[in-house]
C-alpha cells in the first residue's frame, strides 16, 4: 500500500479524496466508489482492503455534498425496516417533526436485515453525506449495521433497544416493567389461564417483555402454566399464534400479545371462532400504535410513546453532532422515557369471576 496523504505546507492535513483512497488501497477510483456505495461486482478481499483504507485515511465519502448540506442544515439518516406499518408511520411523524424543528434534513433509507443488504443501505446513506443515523427497531439490534456505521465514524442513536451497547446512544422504555405491569393488571382482573405471544427473537425488547410477563406470573404463584407461542411482530404471525392458543382445552381467558398488530390478529381469530372480546376472551397488546384505538373493541395496551421516542432520538443526534463540532461531545446517553397502561374495551374480568 502507498503512504497516507501528506500534510500541506501549512501543516494541516488536506481533505482525503477518493483518489487518495484508491492509491492507498492499490485499486481504481471506480472500485472505491463501488465499495462505499454498496455496489456489486467487488470481491470480498478487495472490499475489505478498500474499507481498511477508508478507515486508515479517515475518508468521508461525498465530502462536497456533506459540506453543502452543512450550509443548509445537517443531513441525518434514518434506516427503516419495521414490519409494522402503524409503528413505522408514528415513528416517521416524530422524526420528521424533530428534524423540522432543528432545521436538519432527514434522509430515509429502507434496509433489509440480511448482512449484504444492510451494508449496502448504510453505504448509500454515508455516500449521501449524512452525519449521523437513527436506528429504529429491529435495525437497532443489528451488529452488522452498527459496525458499518462505526467504521464510517457515524454517530448513532438506537431507538427501543432494550439492552443497547454502552457506546451507542439510545432512547427506550422499560419493556420489562411495562410487561410486568400489564400482566399484573390481567391477574388483578382475575385471569388465571393466560396466553402469551412472544415478539420477534431478533429484538432484545421481545425478551424483556417475556421476562416481565414471567416475573409477574411467578410473583402471583399457584397459576396454571401459561400457554406460549412465538410471534414475529406481524399480523400474520399473530394469526398463526392465536390459532394455536385457541385450539384445545382449556382455552386461555386472556391473551397478552407482545405488540398491537399481533393482538389485533388474536381478536380477528377470536371473532372467527365466535368468541366475544372481552366477554369470552380478554386481549391486550403493546405499543399503543394507531391500530389499538381504531379496532373494535378498542385494545387495552401499553402506551409506548413512539413518536416522542423518535423525536428525542433526532434531538440527541443533533445535540451530539453540533456538540462535537464545538469540541464538547458528551458520553453516549441512554435515555429512558415513561410508558403507560391504557385500558380500553378489550379487557374485562373473566366470566367465572364476574359478579
Amino acid at each position: 500500500m502507498n503512504k497516507p496523504a501528506r500534510k500541506s505546507r501549512s501543516g494541516a492535513r488536506r481533505s482525503v479524496t477518493i483518489k487518495d483512497v484508491a492509491r492507498y488501497a492499490g485499486v481504481s477510483p471506480m472500485t472505491v466508489s463501488r465499495v462505499v456505495n454498496g455496489g456489486q461486482y467487488v470481491s470480498d478481499a478487495t472490499r475489505q482492503t478498500v474499507m481498511q483504507a477508508v478507515r486508515q485515511l479517515g475518508y468521508s465519502p461525498n465530502l462536497a455534498a456533506r459540506n453543502l448540506a452543512s450550509a443548509r442544515g445537517e443531513r441525518m439518516g434514518l434506516l427503516y425496516g419495521n414490519p409494522s406499518a402503524s409503528y413505522l408511520s408514528e415513528f416517521l411523524v416524530g422524526a420528521l417533526d424533530a428534524a423540522t424543528r432543528h432545521g436538519v434534513q432527514l434522509v430515509l433509507e429502507k434496509c433489509e436485515m440480511t448482512p449484504a443488504a444492510s451494508r449496502r443501505a448504510v453505504r448509500r446513506l454515508v455516500a449521501g453525506g449524512v452525519v449521523g443515523v437513527v436506528l429504529p427497531p429491529p435495525l437497532c439490534e443489528s451488529a452488522v449495521i452498527r459496525a458499518e456505521l462505526q467504521a464510517a465514524r457515524m454517530r448513532i442513536v438506537a431507538v427501543a433497544a432494550a439492552r443497547p451497547p454502552a457506546d451507542v446512544m439510545c432512547v427506550s422504555i422499560d419493556d420489562f416493567a411495562a410487561a410486568r405491569e400489564m400482566t399484573r393488571y390481567l391477574l388483578a382482573l382475575g385471569h388465571t389461564r393466560l396466553g402469551f405471544i412472544k415478539g420477534h427473537p431478533n429484538q432484545t425488547a421481545s425478551e424483556e417483555r417475556w421476562r416481565g410477563f414471567t416475573a409477574a406470573v411467578q410473583e402471583h404463584g399457584n397459576l396454571p402454566a401459561p400457554r406460549v407461542e412465538q410471534g414475529f411482530f406481524t399480523f400474520r404471525s399473530g394469526l398463526d399464534a392465536a390459532r394455536k392458543l385457541l385450539s384445545g382445552e382449556p382455552l386461555p381467558s386472556a391473551i397478552f400479545a407482545s405488540n398491537d398488530d399481533m393482538a389485533a390478529a388474536v381478536m380477528a381469530e377470536a371473532h372467527r371462532r365466535a368468541l366475544e372480546v372481552p366477554n369470552d376472551l380478554t386481549v391486550v397488546g403493546f405499543d399503543d400504535s394507531l391500530i389499538a384505538a381504531n379496532i373494535w373493541p378498542g385494545l387495552t395496551t401499553i402506551h409506548q410513546p413512539i413518536a416522542q421516542m423518535a423525536g428525542e432520538a433526532v434531538d440527541m443526534l443533533v445535540a451530539s453532532v453540533r456538540g462535537g463540532k464545538r469540541g464538547a461531545l458528551a458520553e453516549p446517553v441512554h435515555r429512558l422515557v415513561a410508558h403507560e397502561l391504557v385500558t380500553r374495551e378489550s379487557a374485562a374480568r373473566p366470566k367465572s369471576t364476574t359478579a
